[in-house]
């Protein structure tokens, strides 16, 4: 289901055997405090830190599924560019109307006898707004859960950073038990198993839908979107990286365009705050880099400058993890020299 998962372009990360919690990290990481940003060990192909280690990378998937076969799927849905509506069906008493859908007077007039959960809420709220029933959405990916509740998977415009949060909560909330599942977070792959039973998917379909607009506009009027970040520029590549390509590219353009192509991918992480595979990106650009030196296609400080200018493009605080990245994966593509035949 991982490698399923990532053959679809979805970062993944293990969970706990049985469990739907991230894998515990290292005991390095869990004897000191510090960011997933200034973790080695993501870089270094360890799993520490949850979604924020999670990768598309095929050997890396085999790796930590071979470390521990029992392992469940979790998704980083701001990386595989996912909205998920986390329907809950928990028994609980029902709150005041107020929380009932935040934002929407539900008049005392409106009987409320029978609602009793996440699927009533946001059936409701899709009734209010002449819409069908998200739960009954059958051209999307849908997965019943352990708890008889339901993930809906929906697909985000690109660059769209939707935010998530928890149905419950006073300050951002789409509906009573219905939390929503986007950057800054992940959601249990449908064929996990945990103590509680197996995350199952309904009906046929495999592949998450457009995100609906009317449940966009819902997203937006409740606070799921995102302060907007500062400009920047568009070029796939910062003028410093082009700099390299053309050094690399003179009487080598085949050359060139490797290092313009793996360049670009890290810049593009630029569009995406967090879940991008930045790592996994930087780490496959450096390790390239070293063998386009190593083969003697452009010089050592030609692609080390490229490298940190497209990694600064993308997450303009965080030189010193790139540069680790950097000098760690160039080291070892070096190792490799890239010749005519290997570039492909």
């Amino acid at each position: 289901m991982a490698l399923w998962c990532s053959r679809r372009g979805w970062p993944v990360h293990p969970l706990a055997p049985r469990r739907k919690t991230p894998g515990a990290n290292c005991r390095e990481c869990q004897a000191r405090t510090h960011t997933p940003q200034d973790c080695p060990c993501i870089p270094a192909g360890r799993w520490c830190h949850g979604f924020h280690a999670a990768t598309t990378d095929a050997a890396r998937i085999r790796a930590w599924w071979g470390q521990q076969p029992g392992s469940g799927v979790g998704v980083a849905c701001g990386g595989a560019g996912l909205v998920v509506i986390d329907v809950d069906a928990h028994d609980a008493p029902r709150p005041q109307r107020d929380r009932l859908l935040p934002g929407i007077p539900i008049l005392p007039a409106v009987s409320l006898d029978g609602l009793r959960h996440g699927f009533h809420s946001l059936a409701l709220l899709a009734a209010l707004r002449g819409r069908p029933d998200p739960a009954e959405d059958c051209s999307t990916l849908r997965v019943r859960t352990p708890s008889g509740g339901m993930h809906i998977w929906y697909a985000a415009e690109p660059g769209q950073a939707w935010q998530c949060s928890a149905g419950s909560s006073p300050s951002r909330a789409l509906a009573w038990q219905v939390d929503v599942r986007a950057h800054g977070g992940y959601i249990i792959a449908p064929g996990t198993v945990t103590d509680a039973g197996r995350y199952t998917a309904v009906g046929g379909v495999r592949r998450p839908a457009p995100l609906p607009g009317w449940l966009a506009l819902e997203l937006a009027r409740t606070g799921h979107l995102p302060a907007p970040p500062p400009p920047r520029s568009g070029s796939p590549v910062p003028r410093r990286a082009r700099a390299a390509v053309i050094a690399a590219g003179g009487g080598r353009a085949v050359a060139g365009r490797t290092l313009a192509t793996v360049l670009a991918a890290v810049s593009a992480c630029a569009s995406v705050p967090e879940g991008a595979a930045f790592s996994d990106r930087l780490n496959r650009a450096a390790y390239t880099a070293g063998g386009l030196v190593s083969a003697g296609h452009l010089t050592d400080a030609d692609a080390e400058s490229a490298l940190l200018a497209a990694a600064l493009h993308a997450r303009p605080t965080q030189q010193r993890r790139a540069l680790r990245i950097i000098r760690s994966a160039m080291s070892a593509g070096r190792r490799r020299p890239l010749m005519p035949g290997d570039f492909s």
